[in-house]
């Protein structure tokens, strides 16, 4: 948080807090081209809090990309869940999963994110997690566009962990690490993340998975990596 804070003040970025968890800021930054409302990539990390290379994968790829930064527009949300990252547990300091809360407007984490992402338009949205039945990495898809735009992103990922080989992943069926939803799922007891910004206009949403039993290392640079990749894909 300290190096978020050291980045934000280098680059001029607007920092709104959304909530406090136990007395720690969930803090949201916006770069100067994204305040004057131009399309957006959007960058999430954090929001389990067992899942610790997406938070530390988004630090280490800004600190490198100060120039990309200042010039593009994007909206990061460096760690949704501090409290959770903490005590290295999925839910947050209530007990609660919050990818399962961004429908809620009266949720007091989830509630002012609602708020702070409206009327902001958006190009795609890069939500980073892992898994711990993963035996690769892969992805969640979900998109208006034809086609498949998750392929060729996670062929650049391969150098440090390879595809997911399974057929099936959390009851989806995948092809070569990509699950690309062509109907919202129904069964959930509450909205993740990704779909309440499909929902809410964003075109595209990628939500990125390495195996939280690897390396941290080797899945900080792969979630790296992913983000990259996907903002070349998005941006050419």
């Amino acid at each position: 948080m300290r190096r978020w804070a050291a980045l934000a003040k280098e680059l001029r970025l607007t920092t709104t807090t959304l909530a406090i968890s136990e007395g720690v800021p969930v803090l949201a930054y916006s770069t100067a081209a994204a305040d004057a409302g131009q399309p957006a990539i959007y960058l999430s990390a954090g929001v389990h809090g067992d899942e610790a290379a997406p938070p530390w994968a988004l630090l280490f790829w800004a600190e490198k990309n100060t120039r990309a930064l200042q010039k593009g527009s994007f909206l990061i949300l460096p760690c949704l869940n501090p409290i959770g990252l903490a005590r290295n547990t999925r839910v947050d300091h209530r007990g609660l999963d919050i990818n399962r809360l961004f429908h809620d407007a009266n949720d007091p984490i989830c509630g002012p994110w609602q708020r702070w992402i409206t009327h902001r338009p958006m190009r795609a949205g890069l939500c980073l997690h892992e898994d711990y039945d993963a035996q690769g990495c892969y992805v969640y898809e979900l998109s208006h566009l034809r086609a498949a735009i998750s392929p060729a992103i996670l062929q650049r990922c391969t150098r440090h962990i390879a595809i997911d080989p399974r057929r099936t992943i959390d009851g989806s069926k995948a092809n070569a690490g990509m699950i690309r939803r062509k109907k919202l799922p129904t069964h959930l007891p509450g909205m993740p993340e990704a779909i309440e910004l499909h929902h809410r206009g964003c075109p595209l949403t990628l939500t990125f998975e390495t195996p939280s039993e690897f390396s941290l290392d080797t899945r900080v640079a792969s979630h790296m990596s992913f983000i990259d990749a996907a903002i070349s894909a998005v941006c050419s």
